[in-house]
């Protein structure tokens, strides 16, 4: 029993520590931890593409998250629609690729994803327009989905592959990897988080960082 409250106290004392530094050193702890992290799993794991099926399956589980607020709540106020809309094309983009490749696990997840996130912007479109704060969800889809498409014509992956396949499957990356902005910035717009929203924010924090794991190791 002693030594569970030390080390509890221990950890208690770690956390008391970070909250007191400044937002500058928290970055830092931050970046310093996923790389060793990812230095970590790169030592430990055998089979690196179970990170990109844990993260399609992380982010399937947020979205059901948001499924669930949308049906029992019958709000979705804080939900960026813009947001679930660039997810939207990212998936589609990606289940196309996934067709033209192989048919497999990941083919299956991103479509069952890219169902949920059709209904959930059903839902906020038609069926619960009215607790939308469109005025809070100000960020141009234009900004994202422009960018990517002409950093993917000028970076992609050199494979077997016609030059089309390619761009396509960069494209879907680069919007990957934004397609949070405007949830993000609809939050700071609001000045609060909703739990909801708090826990598909963070269900997309840790899809992304394994996504990446994937990448990075591979």
């Amino acid at each position: 029993m002693g030594s569970k409250r030390d080390s509890n106290s221990a950890v208690k004392k770690v956390f008391e520590w970070i909250r007191k530094q400044s937002k500058k050193m928290k970055i830092l702890l931050a970046v310093m931890a996923m790389l060793f992290s990812l230095v970590a799993l790169k030592l430990t794991a055998k089979y690196h593409n179970h990170f990109f099926v844990a993260s399609e399956s992380i982010h399937a589980a947020g979205i059901l998250v948001l499924i669930y607020k949308l049906t029992t709540k019958k709000t979705c106020s804080g939900l960026s629609l813009k947001s679930q809309e660039l997810t939207a094309i990212y998936l589609a983009v990606r289940v196309v690729c996934s067709f033209n490749l192989e048919g497999d696990i990941h083919t299956l997840l991103d479509f069952a994803t890219f169902l949920f996130t059709a209904w959930v912007i059903f839902m906020i479109r038609f069926k619960l327009k009215s607790t939308y704060i469109k005025e809070l969800d100000n960020f141009p889809i234009y900004y994202m989905v422009v960018p990517c498409a002409i950093l993917a014509m000028l970076i992609n992956p050199r494979t077997a592959q016609i030059y089309f396949s390619h761009v396509l499957w960069a494209f879907c990356v680069y919007l990957e990897a934004v397609s949070v902005m405007p949830q993000l910035r609809m939050m700071q717009n609001a000045k609060m988080i909703e739990p909801f929203t708090a826990h598909y924010v963070f269900a997309l924090g840790m899809a992304r960082f394994l996504a990446c794991a994937h990448w990075i190791i591979q």
